[in-house]
């Protein structure tokens, strides 16, 4: 029995991809395995823990909750797109700095949740952090360090938009 596949182009971290998929083939696993942009991770397929986090179109998405068929001619962003010459994002850096990662496994959808959320609020409380980031689980850390993460992030993120 053969299965149809389907021709799939879209934008990945600013650059034209395309492949044969089959229909069913979900976002994360188009990066994953037709793309080979192994920094999204596959948690649950369930979209409860966010280790998939993409950004879609300007929009924090949950790849394994949306078919890569869905995304023609989309933009799509993920973590390996983040660091500039050798120069870590500031979230990437907020996270090491600060201890926000202990196995790294929900790192890069919790750095691309948190960026997400910057874009809404550049300035939030602990709390807000907190609630922005709900639906992202990380097993190890107790995630006062991925607050903190984000918190150092923000200030260097408001810092460096002050600046320009």
């Amino acid at each position: 029995m053969t299965t149809d596949h389907i021709h799939v182009a879209m934008t990945v971290n600013g650059v034209e991809r395309s492949a044969e998929v089959e229909p069913r083939t979900l976002l994360v696993h188009f990066l994953r395995d037709s793309l080979g942009l192994t920094g999204t991770h596959v948690g649950c397929d369930t979209s409860q823990c966010g280790a998939c986090v993409v950004d879609v179109d300007g929009v924090s998405t949950k790849s394994c909750t949306m078919f890569a068929a869905q995304l023609q001619g989309a933009n799509v962003t993920t973590i390996e797109a983040l660091a500039a010459d050798g120069t870590l994002h500031p979230m990437q850096e907020g996270f090491w700095a600060e201890h926000g990662l202990q196995c790294g496994f929900c790192t890069p959808g919790m750095i691309m949740s948190s960026i997400a959320m910057l874009k809404e609020n550049p300035d939030p409380t602990d709390d807000e952090i907190r609630e922005g980031l709900e639906g992202n689980f990380c097993r190890c850390t107790g995630y006062q360090n991925i607050v903190n993460a984000v918190r150092h992030a923000a200030a260097e993120m408001r810092e460096q938009n002050s600046a320009d």
